[in-house]
């Protein structure tokens, strides 16, 4: 059966604010509104992984995250700064890909249901995805932002392992006292531990993802105390959640890296994997993303309903591909539940939101190969670009397991402003590189004639 609080007019009708996340968000708004820009980045993106997201203040019937909240602290000093300054590199595809999506979810989902109550949802989550992008946008500005928000992410990752841990050794989790914890999640006997994750399977995305990130953290000097104490924390937490997301997607963004030596064929790489597929579709019994099927990596994974999402998605294709489909419950046993990125944006924002959902993975694949090929020789650079890529492909395995939803959702987008500042440093150092180079020709001209 549907549970009733995972669409607009459910979740909680009264006000679940813990004493001691009220003095965390008091201790982080104060810091997020007077610390320098660097530092900000710590209170803002620490505080999402340690607060449930149950916890919500509800207002006219309007329900305020805890994450909201900071995120509209975040915006204010952003607004109320003398000279308001602009995101690093400026506003460029994979911005405008992020925007695209977002927008198209509001409005496609407030076409498709003509309610109040969907349209104030979706300005929600559109509050939630722009306004922490690009607020990421503007915090991180140098490599050395970057490091600092992957040496939270590591942070956030112990936190979490450990409490995990402590989740399966007593069956107890230590965020749920703060209320506002959906139950434990126990399947075939086994406790799935979640943290401060609404659900294990999330978990699993946030620990499965981390690694390549963590290890590059081990390859800088001043960094590999808290890049290896992260490993260990997201290895903990893809374990403990016991989900065959989080090892899928560990395991791909390892695979990736061990591609390191293969970074300059990896065209062809493509081209192979894109045939293999064309040709196990033409002789297999069944479609070729029925393979979702058969992936079991802890003897007890749903494997055969993320298979049902994806082949009643391109059945039903005309059922949703305007305005979303409303009825998809009613396709087959727990279609519900769209535990698969690709197919939650197909059901709710229509084909032109999972298009923009489609471009933003691209544009990064994109972007990052390209700025690899233009800092070619430089391997420190050039490993960093990569694991950014081994990330995102762990990422684009999650969302086969998972709809992103709760805290996890802002890691991503911590990870794509990452991308989007990364790319446009290199893109801008290289187009300015010949005119100075011109520049500095001319002044020895000119010296010269003197």
């Amino acid at each position: 059966m549907e549970p009733e609080n995972i669409r607009f007019g459910g979740g909680s009708s009264v006000t679940i604010l813990h004493p001691l996340v009220a003095l965390m968000m008091l201790v982080a708004i104060v810091l997020i509104l007077t610390l320098p820009r660097k530092h900000v980045i710590v209170p803002f993106l620490l505080t999402f992984f340690c607060i449930p997201k149950g916890q919500v203040v509800i207002l006219a019937g309007i329900h305020f995250e805890m994450a909201r909240i900071l995120i509209l602290a975040g915006l204010a000093r952003w607004k109320a700064m003398s000279s308001p300054a602009g995101i690093a590199g400026g506003f460029n595809a994979l911005d405008r890909a992020v925007l695209g999506c977002a927008v198209s979810l509001l409005v496609v989902c407030s076409l498709s249901w003509m309610q109040l109550q969907a349209l104030v949802m979706s300005v929600g989550g559109l509050l939630d995805t722009l306004g922490c992008y690009f607020f990421m946008r503007y915090l991180i500005r140098d490599r050395e932002d970057v490091s600092t928000t992957m040496k939270v992410l590591a942070v956030a990752a112990i936190i979490n392992g450990a409490c995990m841990i402590y989740e399966q050794r007593t069956g107890v989790n230590v965020f749920a006292f703060m209320g506002g914890v959906w139950p434990e999640a126990i399947r075939d006997g086994k406790l799935r531990s979640k943290g401060v994750f609404e659900v294990e399977v999330t978990a699993a995305a946030f620990g499965g993802t981390l690694p390549p990130l963590f290890i590059w953290l081990m390859s800088q000097a001043k960094s590999r105390v808290i890049g290896f104490l992260g490993l260990l924390g997201t290895t903990a937490v893809a374990i403990t959640c016991r989900a065959s997301t989080s090892l899928l997607a560990y395991g791909s963004g390892i695979l990736a890296l061990c591609l390191w030596p293969l970074r300059k064929k990896m065209r062809p790489i493509r081209w192979c994997i894109v045939a293999t597929l064309v040709s196990l579709h033409l002789v297999m019994n069944g479609p070729v993303w029925s393979l979702i099927e058969k992936v079991d990596m802890t003897g007890s994974s749903s494997s055969f309903h993320r298979y049902m999402l994806v082949d009643n998605l391109i059945r039903h294709f005309w059922d949703w591909w305007l305005l979303g489909a409303h009825d998809y419950g009613s396709w087959g046993w727990e279609m519900w539940d769209t535990s698969n990125q690709y197919v939650a944006y197909g059901l709710t924002g229509g084909l032109l939101t999972l298009a923009f959902f489609i471009t933003i993975i691209s544009r990064s694949f994109g972007r990052l190969g390209i700025a690899r090929k233009r800092i070619e020789g430089n391997l420190r650079e050039e490993w960093f670009i990569w694991c950014l890529g081994a990330t995102m492909l762990a990422h684009v395995v999650a969302y086969f397991g998972i709809a992103y939803f709760d805290q996890t959702q802002f890691a991503w987008l911590a990870f794509l402003a990452i991308i989007s500042m990364t790319t446009s440093t290199i893109f801008e150092a290289k187009r300015t590189q010949p005119q100075m180079i011109l520049e500095s020709q001319q002044i020895e001209l000119a010296e010269v004639a003197l």
